[in-house]
């Protein structure tokens, strides 16, 4: 009986010491672990065309991708993570001009794309929120890449989506790859 509840704690305390993406915090830091976690199950060399983090009160961060990591094969897969789980929800096939690379119409995250950077974006959003327009904890309703469909990295852009804590009207930022505001929109 002891050996099983001294294996039982032990359990316990590895699992919850790992990093759970779900409760990771809308900022900086909190969105590099979110990289991480992409890097993890995907690969450091991975591409994308599409990646949204959602937040939702009662199960935190979850996170929805297209991703492959052999462009060339024009086929991507769709995938959700939620609740400390990875589900494929579909299989893509692309289909891109004659004469150019899938490649080019794909981003990797690292330097020019980096989730810490869009971290950021929510922080400052969420700065700029309480000061304009007087709310208090805004809280994050969505963040994502936008890639363009012509493959021109800068034409990409971030975008945060804020709510207030109790809900309400939603604000939308736009912000160009390097960061200066585009817009806000609500």
């Amino acid at each position: 009986m002891k050996t099983q509840l001294v294996i039982l704690m032990i359990a316990i305390t590895l699992v919850s010491c790992g990093e759970n993406t779900a409760k990771l915090p809308a900022n900086a830091d909190g969105f590099a672990g979110i990289e991480k976690e992409l890097k993890s199950e995907f690969g450091d060399s991975a591409y994308y065309t599409e990646l949204t983090i959602i937040y939702n009160e009662s199960i935190g961060n979850s996170i929805s991708t297209t991703v492959t990591d052999a462009p060339e094969s024009l086929k991507m897969g769709q995938w959700t993570y939620s609740l400390g789980n990875w589900n494929q929800t579909s299989e893509v096939t692309l289909e891109i001009p004659e004469g150019t690379k899938a490649a080019d119409f794909m981003f990797q995250l690292g330097e020019k794309i980096s989730l810490g950077k869009l971290g950021e974006l929510v922080e400052k959003s969420s700065e700029q929120l309480k000061a304009e327009k007087d709310i208090e904890n805004p809280r994050l309703e969505m963040a994502f890449v936008k890639y363009p469909k012509n493959g021109d990295v800068s034409d990409a852009q971030y975008i945060v989506k804020l709510q207030p804590e109790n809900g309400g009207t939603s604000f939308t930022f736009s912000y160009k790859i390097d960061g200066s505001l585009i817009e806000m929109d609500y």
